[in-house]
């Protein structure tokens, strides 16, 4: 599906271009086309890939989602693949956006969960004196959006984050906490996975791509690769931050059930002085002495309940009660 086909030309904002005419503006010297789809079926994508002049197997990636970020080289295009983030429900959900990029072109496709790209084609008409650069100004500009979603939805996290660490720092083990730190964790590390092969996309085109990012672009690529390790770092340090935490409250539910096995172990111990006793009278011998005084049974009586008392009070002091 076709979201947007622009033509820009020095001095001007943008203007509609019909898909007939394409063939036309790329015989332009100074025009370039931004073309901009969503999940387009494979027909119209040969078509395209014609118009173009787009290699086949580039073409091939971009119809397939999950493809890895990447960049590649096809002839005198690139072709790049870019993660995006978008959120619901509270959960997020990673999409794809891939690139053709020439000199006078730049088609960008998108697959799955991905925020329209309006705002960027709003921001680009604003800019008509780095537009003159060509289609690396529009393509900075996309960059820039997809990683500032980035760090968005990593500042938003760090709010979960410690509302998370507030349920994790309890002596109970909390089931629910648990699911939410493990599901938080899965999406710091989609969401690294797809900030990292930026920065390494944002250095080869500064450095090795200057037909399509020249030297007055350079700085916002390097910017926009600034960016994309910032959000490396943060989420790697929340993934830590959350390991700590989960265990932090392992290790305390682990102390408090030791606290629960030295009670019960010292109520056992207790409980072995009469067991003693009471078995020892349970001996069948005959001759035992204090079964026909009348004052046995209070003195055995007696002995087992300060036996009891004094290896409660000796626990007691020793904190295992």
């Amino acid at each position: 599906m076709i979201v947007n086909c622009m033509v820009y030309r020095p001095g001007q904002t943008g203007q509609e271009l019909d898909v007939e005419k394409i063939s036309d503006v790329l015989n332009e010297p100074d025009a370039f086309i931004w073309m901009g789809l969503y999940q387009p079926e494979a027909e119209f994508m040969y078509k395209i890939q014609r118009e173009f002049a787009l290699h086949e197997l580039a073409v091939e990636d971009a119809l397939c989602a999950h493809q890895r970020p990447k960049i590649e080289q096809y002839g005198e295009s690139l072709f790049i693949v870019a993660k995006t983030v978008s959120s619901e429900n509270e959960h997020l959900h990673f999409g794809e956006t891939h690139f053709f990029i020439g000199k006078n072109f730049l088609i960008t496709l998108r697959h799955g969960a991905s925020e329209s790209y309006a705002p960027v084609r709003d921001r680009v008409a604003q800019n008509s004196a780095l537009l003159e650069h060509g289609p690396g100004y529009p393509l900075y500009c996309i960059l820039d959006f997809i990683v500032d979603r980035y760090g968005k939805y990593t500042a938003s996290l760090s709010d979960k984050i410690n509302e998370m660490e507030a349920a994790l720092f309890r002596s109970e083990f909390d089931n629910v906490a648990v699911k939410k730190v493990y599901r938080l964790r899965r999406e710091l590390l989609s969401l690294r996975n797809a900030a990292q092969p930026l920065e390494e996309i944002c250095q080869q085109l500064v450095r090795l791509h200057e037909e399509i990012v020249p030297k007055e672009l350079r700085a916002y690529l390097r910017d926009v690769q600034d960016h994309a390790r910032h959000v490396v770092t943060d989420a790697e340090d929340m993934r830590e931050m959350l390991t700590s935490a989960m265990h932090v409250n392992l290790a305390m539910v682990a102390v408090q059930q030791n606290e629960v096995t030295k009670k019960l172990a010292g109520w056992g111990a207790i409980l072995v002085v009469p067991t003693v006793i009471f078995s020892m009278y349970g001996m069948n011998f005959k001759d035992m002495p204090e079964l026909d005084s009348p004052l046995g049974y209070p003195l055995a009586l007696g002995c087992t309940i300060f036996g009891c008392f004094m290896l409660w009070l000796r626990l007691r002091k020793s904190g295992w009660l």
